[in-house]
């Protein structure tokens, strides 16, 4: 029998390190000025924020006692108005989004699209094979029905370090081959050492063939793409010369627990308003979300080589340099420093990934996540980004960095009570005229801004829903409006529950990541983790314990009755996180379900299929080889 090629003829390209400390630009960029509106879309992104802060700041400073602020009351107020900043710039986002889908797009006649050679690269480290090559098989089948100018070619980027898993990997790469016909190329390649992780991994693709494809298309293990997705996003990137990244909207599939479907939910309803604001304030700097997104190989290998960074302690200390976690964010910003545009075209629809299943796997990932986000803010200070490349840096940072500040204002709101006579510092009294006299949050002008700030929390929710007709969509879709409305509720219930627990996760993750705890980039799980209840009760004591202290401060009176919500949620944590895994039944498949649920897209019902059948192969034992070099 016949070897199937597993490799094809190296042809390399350079890949350099940048270097944060200097100015770099791309001489092969061509010069591209942002569109004319992208100024005035940021203007009313940011000012609206800005004002609604100014003025809720405004109106709580009087709260405070007539002689001066102390110390403390500048830091709580420091700490509303800089979560306020945050609430307002997603709801105005999310109105710019709004009105971008209710105007109707000009016809625009497009140059065709020039001949590219498209590399689709699936990294993949320790996954379930079969699970990932059956992905890969429906792709390459789908361009192969769809046609069209360009090549593809698939890669599976191996960094496997168990061997019998990439035994099986091997198994399924050659089955694929003996399956599907020549001219679809899918090749294999395993590393001996997994350096760098994934960045190391798409490093040492781009320097042994990156030469030979004009693009490559990142892929995660559980992508899936359609290949209409595929084709808009190649010619996309072949009509617009000045485009180094172009970045769909993923949108989540494949959720049958509570915690998966409420995430699938939310992404498939709230989410597109969101990304269309997004993507017009961003215009050519926008960012990038590791996966699913088409690159120019060139312009990625000439500007976004990621060099390891090192800390003034660790170089005092003689530790190793320090490998970029969350590397996306950081190649974005390099792309667009690098004269390239970055952009997000949140319109492209059939691409598709999967969210964790449980709690507890959202958490294990969130901690990842945290770790990179936290560490881009050691690059603020580099030469050469743009300012749009800097603000995605810290937002994402301050995304976690925000559940600290929540929990800091929970506490302080605790401590404070219900008055001078009801709190908990009782010190903070006349007796004591250096400590503050803390305003009563009962009050009615002080329960306006707190139900102020709730309904600002809720109304990018609501705000998405009158989007959904602009957006194609029909409440039909979501099985009927008394189905969909059950389901939005559902999820405002839910996430309402899950936020003060994912607050104080979050939190922890920001402490172990300052605290150098948090390590290792383990893959995800993506069946579906099954966890026990010493299991939750460990990794959720700190939640309970919060939350018992809020509740004996409600039952002796000394904690405002606002604070019930959060003290259910919290000593409630370890079965809510039961709850999240449990599987949605086939009676009520339905609830939260989006379109793809209601209307499943062919393209995951054929992956399903592969899926099994490649299974089925490995279940077989069919023979192998050795491992590809």
């Amino acid at each position: 029998m016949n070897r199937p090629v597993l490799l094809p003829p190296e042809q390399p390209l350079a890949m350099p390190a940048q270097d944060f400390s200097a100015d770099f630009q791309d001489r092969a960029a061509p010069s591209q000025p942002q569109p004319q509106p992208v100024a005035l879309w940021r203007v009313l992104a940011f000012s609206p924020a800005m004002v609604g802060t100014a003025l809720l700041t405004w109106v709580m400073q009087d709260w405070f006692a007539d002689g001066g602020f102390s110390v403390l009351e500048m830091v709580l107020l420091t700490l509303i108005a800089f979560n306020f900043f945050w609430i307002c710039f997603t709801v105005s986002t999310v109105l710019l989004g709004l009105y971008s889908l209710s105007q109707r797009p000009g016809v625009r006649r497009l140059s065709p699209p020039q001949k590219m050679n498209v590399a689709l690269l699936m990294p993949i480290y320790n996954e379930v094979p079969w699970y990932v090559l059956g992905n890969a098989q429906t792709m390459l089948e789908e361009l192969r029905k769809r046609g069209g100018i360009h090549d593809y070619s698939m890669f599976i980027l191996s960094d496997t370090r168990d061997d019998a898993l990439a035994e099986q990997e091997l198994i399924s790469v050659r089955a694929l081959h003996a399956m599907m016909p020549p001219r679809l190329n899918l090749y294999y390649r395993r590393r001996d050492q997994n350096t760098d992780r994934k960045v190391g991994n798409i490093a040492d693709w781009v320097s042994r063939w990156g030469a030979g494809f004009e693009a490559m298309l990142v892929l995660d293990a559980d992508s899936l793409m359609t290949g209409r997705a595929i084709t808009r996003l190649a010619n996309a990137l072949s009509r617009d010369p000045s485009a180094g990244l172009i970045q769909s909207y993923p949108q989540l599939i494949g959720a049958q627990s509570v915690f998966g479907r409420m995430q699938q939910f939310a992404n498939g309803v709230h989410g597109a308003a969101l990304a269309e604001g997004l993507s017009r304030w961003v215009g050519r700097e926008g960012n990038y979300w590791g996966h699913n997104a088409i690159i120019r190989t060139r312009a990625f290998a000439a500007s976004a080589g990621l060099p390891h960074l090192r800390s003034p302690l660790g170089r005092r200390l003689g530790r190793a340099d320090k490998l970029i976690m969350s590397h996306d964010f950081v190649e974005a910003g390099l792309l667009a420093r690098a004269g390239w545009s970055v952009r997000f075209l949140p319109r492209i629809r059939g691409s598709y990934e999967e969210t964790p299943p449980t709690l507890i796997d959202h958490i294990q990932r969130d901690r990842r996540w945290c770790q990179g986000n936290l560490q881009h803010l050691n690059l603020l200070g580099a030469r050469g980004f743009r300012a749009v490349s800097r603000f995605h840096l810290l937002h994402g940072a301050i995304g976690y960095l925000m559940a600290p500040i929540w929990f800091s204002l929970l506490v302080i709101w605790a401590v404070i009570g219900q008055g001078e006579d009801a709190s908990v510092l009782t010190y903070f009294s006349e007796s004591n005229p250096l400590m503050p006299s803390w305003p009563d949050m009962s009050e009615p002008r002080h329960v306006l801004v707190i139900l102020l700030i709730y309904a600002m929390l809720l109304a990018p929710k609501l705000l998405a829903v009158a989007a959904l007709p602009l957006s194609g969509s029909r409440f039909a879709d979501y099985g009927g409006g008394a189905r969909f409305a059950l389901s939005f509720v559902s999820e405002i219930i839910l996430a309402i529950l899950y936020a003060p627990i994912l607050m104080v996760q979050q939190m922890i993750a920001v402490i172990r990541t300052v605290l150098g705890i948090q390590r290792g980039w383990a893959p995800q799980v993506r069946d579906g983790g099954t966890y026990g209840w010493q299991t939750l009760i460990i990794s959720h004591a700190l939640e309970t314990l919060s939350g018992l202290a809020l509740w004996v401060g409600i039952l002796s009176g000394m904690v405002s009755l606002w604070l019930l919500p959060i003290a259910i949620s919290l000593i409630l944590a370890v079965p809510l996180s039961a709850l999240s895994g449990m599987p949605v039944v086939r009676r009520v498949n339905a609830w939260m379900g989006t379109r793809e649920v209601f209307a499943e897209p062919q393209i995951t019902r054929r992956a399903r299929a592969h899926r099994e059948g490649l299974k089925d192969i490995l279940a077989g034992g069919s023979p192998s080889g050795s491992a590809a070099e």
